[in-house]
């Protein structure tokens, strides 16, 4: 027990900032784009959505390794796209953190977009109608009406959404590397010192891990629930 306390007292916390703050960027925008892309699958016909579904559910069914191995084709600065990033823009990807949230991003996508896609499939459309028999702009509808009712749909996305990218490990180390200080996150340190051997530490950081996950979750449960009704237990 002491050792264990004494490796958490000298324990670099870098790992820690670059998954929280990966796992927040990341949450944020497929919070936004997977919200917007199942509101509009939801418009799309039955053929064009079984294909836009598979598409986005892809890296949900693949493995990290491979979402991560497509990734690096995609955007080494030996191809088209990341050649044209690094050389026009400056924006370099792999061997980067924006490699981090990239490969974030794309293995939690399918998350968010899933849960959206569900609780807009469960909505009344009868709200819909009446909002614009009332007059309501599209815009208003969805704010106003479609949101607010999808609410503890997406907020359970969120939740899983960010817990996947915070562990994400397989894609992110193909694009991004485990550089310390730079791209070194939670799941590649714990990876890393196991190699070594060194369990203890391995386990100060899945601690670390498993109660950054347990707060996160128990948090937002607890505001998502506070939007709902009391349903009493059988």
């Amino acid at each position: 027990m002491q050792e264990f306390m004494d490796i958490f007292k000298g324990l670099d916390w870098s790992p820690l900032f670059i998954s929280l703050k990966t796992g927040i960027a990341a949450t944020c925008l497929c919070f936004f784009l997977g919200i917007w892309a199942a509101y509009q699958s939801m418009k799309a016909s039955s053929a064009g959505k079984a294909v836009l579904d598979a598409i986005l559910t892809l890296p949900l069914v693949l493995p990290p390794t491979v979402a991560g191995f497509f990734l690096l084709l995609l955007f080494s600065r030996r191809r088209p796209l990341g050649i044209f990033l690094y050389e026009q823009l400056g924006i370099k990807v792999v061997q980067s953190w924006l490699g981090c949230m990239v490969a974030a991003v794309i293995i939690a996508f399918p998350l968010m977009y899933r849960n959206a896609r569900a609780a807009f499939e469960q909505l009344d459309r009868n709200l819909i109608y009446a909002g614009r028999t009332l007059g309501m702009s599209e815009a208003k509808i969805f704010f106003r009406i479609v949101l607010p009712s999808a609410g503890p749909g997406i907020a359970s996305g969120t939740i899983l959404t960010f817990a996947r990218a915070l562990g994400e490990y397989g894609a992110t180390s193909m694009l991004a590397g485990n550089i310390p200080g730079k791209t070194g996150t939670i799941s590649q340190k714990i990876a890393m010192v196991m190699q070594d051997g060194d369990f203890v530490t391995a386990g100060v950081w899945t601690a670390v891990i498993i109660l950054i996950a347990f707060l996160v979750i128990f948090l937002l449960n607890l505001f998502s629930g506070s939007k709902m009704k009391q349903v009493k237990p059988w």
